[in-house]
């Protein structure tokens, strides 16, 4: 490791370099790849008839390889005094006309265009660093000065970024066509000590006359079909994608890692746009494995790539464990890409799953793909739009693997957070012509009415936490003989869909609900595609929660018996993503407390993996109510807070629920008695585990 530089300055350093060849002798430094990585590439662009100039040839055997290959016109330029003086000696029997010369490579004493070619073994790299990247202009200017027209600067590189920045932008200023080449390490030779970065080759080319625009282009492998770039961003952020990728696939196959979830994600060659995340998940030490159990794919039906099972690290263990594989590679399907069926998207994947196999598997073997009733799921876009507030969203249905059909509210900036989501139901027209279809053909079961034909059913609630805020009404007495027609005001922040506040006026009695909602995006949403419907029972305010609250406070006068926080926080570097900090404040705390009836009930979803922070929330939340229960969702991170205003005796409150849950149910069933209108919910299931806190 001595013979490393230390720093990158050291690259650029005369000093340096005159100590590492004498250290390294007769040792060729192949840190960059050898004849047999390069020599695809390099006879592609370069002839063995052209005049080619190696700038910085080092004691690299890459020279005398190309020479005894037929190329007889090398002129090898370094600047250590020691190397070329040791290349001269070491090949003047064996190869009296390959000639090395001491000359600074950024001041030459070459004629113009006097070369067919400019080859570059790391040399930019070395340079790049030192004088803020002056020292390696000059050397590119040099470059350009001395090749021909539709000469080539062919330089191999590790590509850091500023690196390829720099020589991309002096070239794409000459009119030069760019393209780079990403030399990945053959499946199955990967050794723990070899280099994890893959080596790139930088291939510019000078025309007669400047290209208007410019000609930036990506190819992976010697022969790889280039991919063109608009701008010298997007091929900067497909070499970050490809070392990546590298770095990824080189961790994979030398080593398992059951502790951690390594993602990658793989995007259209076409397009540029993502195609599929996979997600690596090995089985923990010592599991007892199938020897033939090596390695599967698990392909997630689309529409399902938010549940529980597969977006959590949680999840993914416990279904790596049921596949027991040795590694699974549990795979998603993104938005706004076509799919054909399970074959086709097995044939797309098999040429890259094995370069995320586990260490020593051979590289023939078969590779199992598992999924959930052998389909790939449905999804349909039914629309798309932009929030000032949220960004980008979008409304699809999906086919749960429950067989139900569901619409779901989904921003874009969090593609794996579900915002809303309603269950669907179809007309009675709808369903007898799905009856029909399905006596037809097995495909036919699975056909979906036009969304014309599909509505929200309101009686369903499809997230847990919401069913848990509903059956937390039953301590208020609702449902009882003697609180049967007493009226309950409630105030929710956090509108989403709109399936909670409708749930609450359509099936609880002499309910009135007022929403606060920030986002008039998120209203009309509601409106168009979930069916929402205010009226003189359920308001909706627009505006800040925090603000609502504090007007409320200020009035006074106006009190309510619930008051539910369910709304989400924006700001993803906090370990809390429900509620945003600022709702958790003690001052805002206290302002609730303010505006709750004497009998008043306070409720907050909580969602935080930081248990610091939980356990910050919980003492601010015990400092203003003197009761509080809570409820964690099974396999979920959600949990809600059930906060009473007045003191309860924790020795009494959890044995009273079981009657108050079966009072509440029966309130709640008796409201509709049409049958597809009926609440699907049970209040003791939901009033089950609750914790004193």
């Amino acid at each position: 490791m001595s013979l490393l530089p230390r720093t990158a300055e050291e690259f650029s350093s005369t000093e340096y370099w005159d100590r590492f060849f004498k250290k390294r002798g007769d040792r060729a430094f192949e840190w960059y790849g050898d004849y047999n990585k390069l020599c695809g590439v390099l006879h592609k662009y370069i002839k063995v008839q052209d005049k080619v100039l190696v700038v910085g040839c080092g004691n690299s055997e890459l020279s005398e390889q190309l020479y005894d290959v037929g190329y007889r016109h090398l002129t090898n330029i370094d600047i250590s005094e020691t190397v070329v003086a040791h290349m001269n000696q070491r090949n003047e029997e064996r190869r009296p006309d390959l000639s090395f010369q001491r000359v600074d490579a950024t001041q030459t004493p070459y004629e113009d265009a006097s070369f067919q070619a400019a080859l570059d073994k790391g040399t930019l790299d070395a340079m790049a660093s030192a004088e803020q990247g002056a020292l390696a202009r000059r050397m590119l200017g040099e470059v350009s000065r001395v090749l021909k027209v539709g000469g080539r600067y062919v330089c191999v590189t590790l590509a850091q970024e500023s690196v390829v920045k720099l020589a991309v932008e002096h070239f794409v200023q000459l009119g030069w066509a760019v393209r780079l080449h990403c030399l990945q390490e053959e499946r199955g030779k990967e050794e723990e000590d070899t280099f994890a970065l893959p080596v790139f080759v930088l291939v510019c080319t000078k025309f007669r006359q400047p290209m208007p625009a410019p000609i930036l282009e990506m190819c992976v492998g010697d022969d790889g079909a280039p991919v063109r770039h608009a701008q010298a961003c997007e091929l900067l952020s497909a070499v970050r994608e490809y070392q990546a990728y590298s770095v990824l696939r080189k961790r994979l196959r030398t080593s398992t890692e059951p502790g951690s979830s390594l993602s990658l994600t793989l995007c259209d060659a076409r397009t540029g746009l993502p195609r599929y995340t996979l997600t690596v998940q090995d089985c923990p030490p010592g599991a007892k494995v199938p020897r033939p159990n090596q390695f599967a794919i698990f392909i997630v039906p689309r529409g399902s790539e938010t549940a529980w099972l597969y977006c959590s690290p949680e999840g993914r263990r416990q279904l790596a464990a049921s596949a027991n594989f040795r590694r699974l590679v549990i795979v998603s399907m993104h938005r706004n890409q076509e799919y054909t069926d399970m074959e086709a998207v097995q044939s797309e994947l098999s040429p890259v799953v094995m370069d995320l196999a586990p260490p020593g598997m051979p590289t023939n073997q078969q590779v199992p793909f598992l999924s959930v009733g052998g389909d790939l799921g449905w999804r349909e876009e039914v629309s798309r739009g932009v929030s000032q507030l949220s960004g980008d969203y979008c409304v699809e249905n999906v086919r749960g693997e429950d067989g139900e059909l569901y619409r779901r509210l989904v921003f874009l900036s969090n593609i794996s957070l579900v915002q809303s989501e309603s269950r669907l139901v179809s007309s009675n027209a709808a369903s007898s012509q799905k009856k029909k279809n399905k006596k037809k053909s097995k495909a036919a079961s699975a056909a979906v009415p036009p969304s014309a034909c599909l509505s929200v059913d309101s009686g369903f609630l499809c997230c847990a936490h919401h069913e848990v805020m509903v059956a937390g009404l039953s301590m208020l007495g609702v449902g009882t003989q003697q609180d049967k027609d007493v009226p309950v005001s409630v105030l929710l922040v956090g509108l989403g869909g709109g399936g909670l506040p409708q749930f609450l006026r359509d099936f609880v009695p002499n309910a009135t609900i007022e929403v606060v909602e920030l986002d008039p995006v998120v209203l009309e949403v509601a409106k168009e595609w979930f069916g929402f419907r205010p009226d003189e029972r359920l308001s909706v305010t627009l505006g800040d929660g925090l603000e609502r609250i504090r007007s409320l406070e200020k009035e006074g006068g106006r009190l309510f018996d619930v008051v539910m926080f369910d709304v989400d926080n924006k700001d993803s570097s906090l370990g809390m993503s429900c509620p945003p900090a600022a709702f958790v404040e003690t001052p805002v705390l206290q302002k609730v407390f303010n505006i709750l009836s004497p009998r008043g009930l306070f409720m907050l979803n909580l969602v935080c993996r930081d248990s610091i922070l939980r356990k910050t929330v919980l003492e601010r939340v015990r400092s203003v109510f003197p009761t509080i229960l809570s409820r964690k969702i099974a396999e979920e991170i959600n949990e809600v807070l059930l906060c009473f205003r007045e003191e309860k005796d924790a020795a009494h409150i959890l044995p009273s629920l079981s009657q108050a849950a079966k009072n509440f149910q029966s309130t709640l069933s008796s409201e509709r008695t049409e049958p597809k209108r009926r609440p699907h919910i049970d209040i003791a299931e939901m009033l089950k585990d609750l914790v004193i806190e």
